[in-house]
């Protein structure tokens, strides 16, 4: 038997909903669909300084406006989440510690423009001796 399929909606509450973020929600909608999956809606709202307050609940309003919906999230009237990035830190220090225990993680001085979308490899084998380690000095 397949597994569930299980698609995301990711908007970031950064100011009125856009044609991209519009376009991108609904190709994710569209095919959740037509794979009879899940769909979850978690607001991306990792980047703090860059949140504008009231923008959820616009996006939220906008996309229903739309015509879309989903199964897990803000306004699906269940309890699967937490549905907001900012408030999934924990499980990400979690995971990242448990593979860091295992050595299966690296320093690495990457800006996310030379990483690009499918990351090189570059510090693999230990940071750029060029620059400092991006977290080095909090």
């Amino acid at each position: 038997m397949a597994p569930a399929y299980v698609g995301r909606l990711a908007p970031s509450p950064t100011g009125a909903i856009h044609q991209g973020t519009a376009r991108s929600c609904l190709a994710a909608w569209l095919d959740c669909r037509a794979h009879e999956g899940r769909l979850v809606l978690r607001i991306e709202d990792v980047d703090r300084p860059r949140c504008v307050p009231g923008a959820e609940a616009a996006l939220i309003r906008d996309l229903t406006w739309l015509g879309l919906d989903w199964d897990e999230g803000p306004g699906a009237g269940n309890s699967k989440g937490p549905f907001r990035q900012s408030e999934r830190t924990s499980g990400y220090r979690a995971a990242l510690e448990a593979l860091a225990a295992r050595g299966r993680t690296f320093p690495c001085t990457c800006s996310r423009r030379e990483v690009g979308a499918r990351y090189p490899g570059t510090c693999r084998h230990g940071p750029r001796p060029d620059r400092p380690h991006p977290g080095a000095g909090r």
